[in-house]
């Protein structure tokens, strides 16, 4: 038991350390190859982002622990809106300048509503999850068009600042870009080890696990990346990395993972954490759009936020040690 939580606390240390070292690497790589800022931002640190929720929830289906796959994808999704966007604008109001970003927050609210729609049959198959990448690849042209043809947004501009500031040689851009891969995939093996001993130990359900560890600890690169921003004024960015990470999180984590093992959908997911995340994803699409004549979130949202987190997070402890 004490080698399980060990197993997590430094698979989660490595994982978070690996996830930024692979993050500036390929960022520094895309730019010394000419790829424009703001595609960098949109899809290099998009799904670099993204990377530990993905390998992490490609390891657990594989290894046949599908709770811990899409309690992976669908908690960091909540954590990511609710923890990480109200801590962020706690401390400091977000505002949204980017137009990408403006058009992303409805499509984020369709592929949210599209989620829930295959879950409803209470599975996943294999078709299931190719519709999901097959949306994905769809969604992936798009940005990288937009990325082109968009000659100035605010996104941009914030990502060329942060390049500016953590320039590499093409060399240590490449080795970084190979070691953080390769420390990525080790820590999650790790990670979902300690995870799974620590389910069977307590006779917490792979999806419990799944949605609060698991998901907490793979969401820590948004959240470290999300504050550095914020302070920096980047505020763009600290939106930019939340509506990326849950797109390539609903979309691509949980297509590869269905891919990988087809599974059973327990009815929780779609009535209590789907639901959460859908009402999450509404209601950050209506604070954001401007339909209020601002576009930011306020520290009082920010709060709303916070606490939705909390509340959710106390109730999936509770339901464990209930009858």
């Amino acid at each position: 038991m004490t080698l399980a939580f060990f197993a997590i606390a430094f698979g989660l240390i490595l994982l978070v350390w690996s996830a930024d070292r692979f993050v500036e690497g390929a960022a520094s790589t895309a730019r010394y190859f000419g790829m424009p800022p703001l595609l960098i931002g949109m899809v290099i640190v998009g799904f670099g982002t993204s990377a530990p929720e993905m390998v992490v929830s490609a390891l657990a289906a594989s290894q046949g622990n599908p709770g811990i796959a899409l309690g992976n994808a669908y908690g960091s999704n909540i954590t990511n809106i609710a923890l990480i966007l109200g801590l962020t604008a706690l401390i400091s109001p977000i505002t949204v300048n980017s137009q990408v970003l403006r058009k992303e927050l409805p499509i984020l609210t369709a592929v949210t509503a599209l989620a829930a729609y295959q879950m409803w049959d209470g599975k996943l198959t294999r078709i299931d999850s190719l519709v999901l990448l097959g949306v994905f690849g769809v969604l992936m042209s798009w940005i990288i068009w937009q990325g082109l043809r968009t000659k100035s947004d605010a996104l941009g501009v914030e990502i060329e600042h942060e390049l500016a500031e953590r320039a590499m040689p093409i060399g240590r851009a490449v080795f970084w870009l190979v070691i953080g891969l390769i420390l990525l995939i080790v820590s999650s093996r790790i990670l979902v080890w300690g995870a799974i001993e620590i389910a069977r130990s307590f006779g917490v359900s792979d999806l419990i696990i799944g949605l609060t560890i698991v998901a907490v600890g793979t969401s820590l690169p948004e959240l470290a990346s999300s504050l550095i921003a914020v302070r920096k004024g980047e505020h763009d960015i600290a939106l930019g990395n939340v509506l990326g990470s849950n797109l390539f999180n609903t979309l691509a984590v949980v297509g590869i993972a269905g891919t990988i093992h087809p599974m059973s959908v327990e009815p929780e997911v779609l009535t209590r954490d789907i639901l959460v995340m859908a009402a999450l994803t509404v209601s950050l699409f209506f604070i954001c759009y401007g339909f209020r004549g601002t576009e930011r979130i306020n520290r009082l949202e920010g709060a709303a936020l916070l606490a939705c987190f909390i509340g959710y997070t106390t109730y999936l402890a509770v339901s464990v040690f209930s009858p």
